[in-house]
């Protein structure tokens, strides 16, 4: 096979696949759907030689067969694989592809316009040093235009091409390029993109792409191939500090134990005193081991063994530092970029994980959104997919990091629902939020074990959850009762009265009902603190807030109840009318009507209320509490 004529580049340019020292450009390219993206990359790839015969031939099949270009080489089917993709003219998935030229070899993701596929976007755009941002010569700077370009800015790319497509559907106005790229460029400065580099191009006939254009005679700056292949992504040159998050720890045999990464920042050298994060234990690099082999020198980017001068703890999430340590910490300020169809909800417990670790995480509060259009910071409570907002985030143990700005890899995250386990959200770490270095836990002389022996019993949660009329309080009350005539000390904290106090300011929004549950799972935290039996009757619908009020507790000390009366049992029922105002329109939102009510996994206890009475249920639970020793 031999590589196809081109008459922008000579046959005997085609790219060399092996190993060689022309250096590596990653770049994406963004924008709104049918700006030409897939178009424009695979014009590159044609211009470039990278196709051969035989890929060619095909292309100029499918062209026929699928292509929207009338029989004419459809460029963007080298790019669209997916049937999808082909069948609706669109890009769904991050397409990756390789090409070079004399002086540089790139990488491209080629990116979805669809705002449904922003996750996709931001995907192949978080190992970039460059975006081909591409706009319809027709529609300049749109919403989508906007909100690829502040996630551009959000993952630290400073780098942009404007391509300005489509220009021969405009008769190749200058006039109407320049208004675009004045538009364009105010907006870069308010992101904070500071090299912008406007070209405008029509992808399909290869205008501007490799070769000048002639029909644009009043543009005289460089091609896209031209800027691709000169531009400068390095930035600083000053070296930032080594950094290797440990993703394994190998021990072949007894005699070896070795710690395995990638190296995301600075260099190493056998003998370099290291320090291991968080626990800031420190020592010295015995050998480097590479599958090259034994080195002296290690530098970033690099997959490595490492091992050490002593025997210290280190494990998988830990990171090893030379130079200036990392920030430690368990409270972040970090932007969002949402991707769940689910909004967001502060006081939802999520799984984070960034770069080899993983911990549990709350995102505590909204502090603000982005408008998209106008770049404004707006008061919000939520975040619904593809919106970008700033949070706070409280994790479950300290995290080892980096700025997003200093370190991309330690400094980016995703969020899963640990439900569905969908990822909810990318996030890109700005700050350590300071009272979390600053507040500290104060260690009491009466802790929770003296006061449990005081009063000869395991303190515990017991929580009641389940539909309004289940018959909750009912029993809950009972409980209470029953311990307080076996001389046990509990506290009984019922939904409804605690909406008439510390709860009075909440409404029933899903965020609200998370704050809701997260104020009570704090309060029936310090009873079990002081040495109680806590008895908790709540609705709480969603199983993950559920499951952020037992992570609160220590293991054995949360008891899920879940009063599993039937609906239609429920709503016959009707104690407080509730059901009746729901069903009439009265009452939004009412759990098991028209808001959703997540019934338990694997509850400690089921009761149904339906075929058992609350006296027996009473009985139950304390028989339950006594044969695992809570009693």
């Amino acid at each position: 096979m031999s590589y196809h004529e081109a008459p922008t580049i000579a046959a005997g340019d085609a790219p060399r696949l092996d190993k060689d020292d022309r250096p590596t450009l990653r770049f994406v390219t963004c924008g709104s759907v049918d700006d030409g993206k897939s178009t424009l990359v695979g014009r590159l790839l044609y211009d470039s030689k990278t196709l051969l015969d035989d890929q060619l031939d095909a292309l100029a099949s499918e062209s026929k067969t699928a292509g929207t270009t009338g029989g004419d080489l459809d460029f963007a089917l080298l790019v669209d694989g997916l049937q999808a993709e082909r069948e609706q003219g669109i890009t769904i998935d991050v397409a990756y592809r390789f090409f070079a030229t004399k002086l540089r070899r790139f990488i491209v993701a080629d990116t979805p316009g669809h705002a449904q596929y922003t996750r996709n976007m931001a995907t192949g755009a978080s190992n970039a040093d460059l975006a081909v941002v591409l706009v319809d010569a027709r529609k300049g700077v749109i919403t989508q235009t906007r909100r690829h370009s502040h996630i551009l800015s959000l993952l630290g790319i400073r780098h942009v091409v404007l391509a300005v497509n489509k220009m021969d559907l405009i008769g190749f106005d200058g006039d109407r390029f320049a208004s675009i790229t004045a538009e364009y460029l105010t907006l870069a400065g308010q992101l904070g993109i500071s090299q912008v580099q406007c070209i405008p191009v029509v992808a399909p006939d290869g205008d501007n792409i490799v070769a000048a254009s002639t029909r644009m005679p009043w543009y005289e700056g460089p091609t896209i191939t031209a800027y691709l292949e000169s531009v400068d992504v390095a930035g600083d040159a000053s070296q930032p500090p080594f950094r290797l998050p440990v993703q394994w720890v190998s021990r072949p045999h007894a005699d070896f134990r070795g710690f395995c990464g990638r190296i995301t920042s600075g260099t190493i050298a056998v003998g370099d005193a290291v320090r291991a994060q968080p626990s800031g234990h420190q020592t010295r690099i015995a050998r480097i081991l590479t599958p090259a082999g034994e080195r002296n020198h290690a530098r970033s980017g690099e997959s490595i063994t490492l091992t050490l001068a002593d025997e210290i703890d280190v494990s998988r999430g830990d990171v090893l530092t030379a130079g200036s340590a990392a920030p430690v910490s368990d409270q972040l300020a970090a932007y969002l970029v949402w991707f769940d169809d689910e909004a967001m909800v502060a006081g939802r417990r999520y799984l984070l994980r960034c770069g080899t670790a993983s911990t549990g995480a709350v995102i505590t509060e909204l502090k603000h959104r982005i408008a998209i259009d106008t770049m404004a910071r707006e008061s919000a409570a939520t975040l619904d997919v593809n919106e970008i907002g700033y949070v706070h985030l409280d994790l479950d143990r300290p995290l080892v990091f980096e700025a997003y700005r200093d370190n991309r890899e330690m400094g980016s995250f995703i969020l899963i629902d640990p439900i569905s386990h969908r990822t909810a959200a990318a996030g890109m770490i700005d700050m350590s939020l300071r009272r979390a270095t600053n507040v500290h836990w104060q260690r009491l002389a009466v802790d929770k074990s003296v006061r449990a022996r005081l009063k000869q019993q395991r303190p515990c949660v017991l929580w009641f959850t389940g539909l309004s009329g289940a018959g909750k309080s009912t029993i809950a009350n009972l409980v209470d009762s029953r311990l307080a005539e076996l001389g046990r000390h509990a506290a009984l904290l019922d939904g409804d009265n605690l909406r008439h106090g510390i709860n009075r300011d909440l409404g029933f929004s899903n965020a609200e009902r998370t704050e809701n549950v997260r104020r009570v799972a704090e309060i029936a935290g310090l009873f079990v603190e002081a040495g109680l039996i806590a008895l908790v009757a709540l609705i709480s619908p969603f199983r993950s807030e559920r499951e952020l009020a037992r992570q609160r507790l220590e293991a054995g000390e949360f008891i899920e109840i879940h009063v599993a009366t039937p609906l239609a049992e429920c709503e016959r029922r009707d104690p407080k009318g509730l059901y009746r105002k729901a069903r009439s329109g009265q009452l939004p939102a009412f759990t098991g009507i028209d808001a959703p009510y997540e019934a338990p996994l694997a509850p400690d206890i089921t009761i149904d209320t339906s075929e058992l009475s609350s006296e027996a249920a009473c009985e139950r639970i304390i028989r339950y509490l006594r044969e695992h020793n809570y009693l």
